[in-house]
C-alpha cells in the first residue's frame, strides 16, 4: 500500500464558513486580532495546549463550536486562571467572539477557526479538564445525521484528551440529537452521568452561562436539554454498556 493509500481519510467539513457580509469592524478583528490568538495544529504528533499560553494556567477548558462566543467569553472572564480554547468554523461567529474578547480584555482565550475534530484528535492525552459542546448543528434530516459532531469516534477522542474526573457538558434543543447524545455518552466506557437529564436552566450549575442560540431556541418554543458527564478515572470500573433511558 502506498503512503497515499495509508493516509487517514480527509474529513469533510459541513456547515457554513461565512454568512452575511462582514462589517468593516468584523473584518478588522479577523485580520488583526485573530492572528494574535489563533494557532496551527501540528503536522503530526500530539500537542500540549498549555503551551499556547505565555503565563501558566491552572487547567485547559475547550469549547467546540462556540457560535458567537457568548459562553466562551463569559467563562473566560469568570475563570481567569483557566486557559480556554475555542474552535469555530463560522467566520461571522468568530468575529463576534473576537469583539467580546477585546471588550472584556481577555488574555486567556485561544481560537482555532477550523473543524473541531482534528483539534480534539491532536490534543495530548489527559490535557483538557472540561469540554463544552453547546447547541451544535443538529442536522435533523435522517440522511444528514452522519454529519453530527457528537458521535462515537468523536467521544473516543474527547475521552482520550480529557483528564480524569474532567467534565463534558452537552446541550441541544433537538430532541432526537439529545437522545443520541444521551445514548452515546451514557453507554461510553469512559464517561458516567453527573446528573440526570436537565431541562430547566435553574437546575444548571451557576457557572453555565447561556448562549445567544439558546435564547433563540427558547423564544421559538423549543426546549433545550442539558447533559453533564464525568470522565472516569483511567483504569477504573466501566459504566453503562446498554445505553441510557429515553428522554
Amino acid at each position: 500500500m502506498s503512503a497515499r493509500d495509508s493516509s487517514p481519510p480527509r474529513l469533510v467539513l459541513y456547515g457554513r464558513r461565512r454568512g452575511r457580509a462582514l462589517r468593516s469592524g468584523q473584518r478588522q478583528h479577523l485580520e488583526t486580532t485573530l492572528p494574535l490568538l489563533s494557532f496551527a495544529l501540528p503536522a503530526q504528533g500530539a500537542f500540549d495546549p498549555r503551551a499556547l499560553f505565555a503565563a501558566p494556567v491552572a487547567a485547559i477548558w475547550l469549547e467546540l463550536g462556540f457560535g458567537g462566543g457568548e459562553h466562551l467569553a463569559a467563562q473566560a472572564e469568570a475563570f481567569p486562571e483557566i486557559g480556554f480554547i475555542g474552535a469555530e468554523v463560522y467566520a461571522n461567529g468568530v468575529a463576534k467572539c473576537l469583539a467580546e474578547i477585546e471588550r472584556r480584555q481577555l488574555a486567556n482565550i485561544r481560537i482555532l477557526m477550523n473543524d473541531a475534530r482534528p483539534l480534539v484528535a491532536a490534543l495530548a492525552e489527559g490535557s483538557v479538564a472540561r469540554v463544552f459542546v453547546l447547541f451544535p448543528d443538529p442536522w435533523p434530516k435522517e440522511r444528514h445525521k452522519k454529519r453530527r459532531l457528537v458521535a462515537r469516534g468523536f467521544l473516543d477522542d474527547v475521552a482520550r484528551a480529557m483528564a480524569d474526573e474532567g467534565e463534558l457538558r452537552l446541550a441541544t434543543d433537538d430532541r432526537d440529537y439529545a437522545q443520541a447524545m444521551l445514548d452515546l455518552a451514557g453507554a461510553h466506557a469512559d464517561f458516567r452521568p453527573l446528573a440526570g437529564v436537565l431541562r430547566d436552566r435553574r437546575d444548571l450549575p451557576a457557572d453555565w452561562p447561556p448562549t445567544r442560540y439558546e435564547h433563540k431556541a427558547i423564544a421559538a418554543g423549543r426546549k433545550p436539554v442539558y447533559l453533564r458527564f464525568l470522565r472516569r478515572a483511567r483504569g477504573g470500573a466501566g459504566g453503562l454498556r446498554t445505553g441510557s433511558n429515553p428522554l
